[in-house]
């Protein structure tokens, strides 16, 4: 019947129509476990249609999609390149048996703070003449920290015109426009984004770096918003279904109470920064089961459509396509479903609350290993 050819054009439509989308979070140097993330999944030659990311997500998402080489598993090798440059032998190789991952976690971050990185950020401080002010510790100057060192590095392993190919995975990036309160979206598909439009979404005030002025708004990280931007990809490609893979870097769950201040702040920063995007899936499977007992529906009912063109019905028949009409808008206005997600959760042994700010080669290979491993096991959780 027409019925069933109908049905079956439709079926094959729905599936050319999935797209496959990496979803990477802000987080500090614990963006290295999204490059160990990547190399797994690039070692899979599982290829995306979109990525999106704030913060160093965004970062990691520009090299990903708009990276100088053609190959997938050149692309995971560029982006351990660019972590590889960022990380700093603070420690000597020979010292790193007396340290543990906790104390050269709180070395490496003071280091950080006080002499920045060559390859990410300068601390302007020491150059503004803070300490010559008896005022200077009431009023801490901001920014504290200048990311044009980044934004040179991100330059040397991007080319954005490579965005421009069909071949390449559409980039979004998120950032905060900071009078407005407002979610700033950049979008490969509709703006030629360039090493600004990323930098933009770096700009974390909590740690002192600076904000970005970019197309007449002052912008500050995204993930003041949102630290996960799921809601946004959905937003900026509302009709094809989805097959989502979401980094988290902030676990969800931790068993230890903390134990001082200092933990407990870092237990509350996990708890704000981690994934929320529990509802949007609830949500997304909620509305596929609405819309296949609607389909099902509207199928018996154009059967009975049929019927009436014989007995020659006209009234009936006309309200009839009235609805056919109607159940068509609402199939293609219904936004995307998310019709798969698997997550790779980072867990932790040690909780510091600088953590993210430890850019050391040791924490940074690390990190980069953590990621490949838990992806593995993620992939084949998710296949079983």
């Amino acid at each position: 019947m027409q019925i069933n050819r109908n049905k079956e054009e439709e079926e094959k439509q729905n599936e050319l129509s999935v797209e496959t989308v990496l979803v990477m979070q802000g987080g500090g140097s614990l963006g290295a476990y999204e490059c160990g993330v990547y190399k797994t999944l690039a070692k899979h030659n599982i290829k995306f249609d979109i990525v999106s990311g704030t913060s160093i997500g965004a970062l990691n998402a520009a090299i990903i999609s708009a990276h100088r080489h053609q190959n997938v598993k050149n692309s995971a090798q560029e982006l351990e390149n660019f972590w590889l440059e960022l990380a700093e032998t603070i420690i000597p190789l020979p010292s790193l048996l007396y340290f543990t991952d906790e104390s050269r976690a709180i070395l490496a971050s003071m280091y950080s703070a006080l002499y920045g990185n060559p390859k990410a950020f300068f601390p302007r401080w020491i150059t503004s003449g803070f300490f010559n002010y008896p005022q200077s510790f009431r009023l801490l100057p901001y920014p504290l920290f200048d990311i044009a060192p980044l934004k040179k590095t991100l330059s040397r392993y991007v080319d954005f015109t490579n965005l421009r190919n069909s071949n390449r995975p559409r980039l979004i990036v998120t950032s905060t426009d900071i009078q407005t309160s407002e979610h700033v979206i950049f979008d490969s598909k509709y703006v030629n984004i360039n090493a600004d439009h990323v930098i933009a979404s770096t700009g974390f005030p909590f740690y002192g770096i600076e904000w970005t002025q970019k197309d007449g708004r002052y912008l500050w990280d995204g993930a003041l918003l949102s630290n996960t931007p799921l809601r946004e990809v959905i937003d900026a490609s509302p009709i094809s279904d989805k097959i989502v893979y979401l980094v988290n870097i902030f676990p969800h769950y931790q068993k230890e109470l903390p134990q001082g201040m200092f933990e407990a702040w870092h237990r509350a920063r996990d708890i704000i920064y981690t994934d929320k995007t529990d509802n949007n899936v609830r949500l997304s499977k909620i509305i596929s089961r609405h819309l296949s007992l609607l389909k099902e529906m509207h199928d018996l009912l154009m059967i009975s459509n049929v019927k009436l063109k014989e007995k020659g019905d006209a009234k009936l028949k006309e309200r009839f396509d009235k609805m056919e009409l109607e159940y068509n808008k609402l199939a293609r206005q219904r936004g995307a479903i998310i019709k798969e997600i698997v997550r790779i959760e980072r867990p932790e042994k040690v909780h510091f609350l600088f953590e993210d700010a430890d850019f050391s080669v040791a924490t940074i290979k690390q990190l980069i290993r953590q990621g490949e491993d838990d992806t593995e096991r993620a992939l084949v959780t998710n296949n079983q």
